[in-house]
């Protein structure tokens, strides 16, 4: 018997990775990085040590940026 694990699409995840997040906005890994260390950063979530980012502040975020 296999488990077949079905793949929730990006676009409807509420948190991203940080490789899910550089692929969907096509940012690279290390500047979403750096931008999730800045003080009061609107869209990281900590798990313990690691760092999510939510999605729709994050999408937010960067439509309001006309340079990061």
């Amino acid at each position: 018997m296999s488990k077949e694990v079905q793949k929730i699409p990006i676009h409807l995840k509420l948190t991203l990775t940080i490789k899910e997040a550089a692929e969907y906005s096509n940012i690279g890994i290390n500047k979403i990085d750096s931008l999730l260390r800045q003080p009061n950063c609107p869209f990281v979530l900590f798990i313990g040590t690691r760092k999510l980012v939510k999605r729709k502040e994050f999408e937010q975020y960067i439509s309001n940026k006309l340079m990061i």
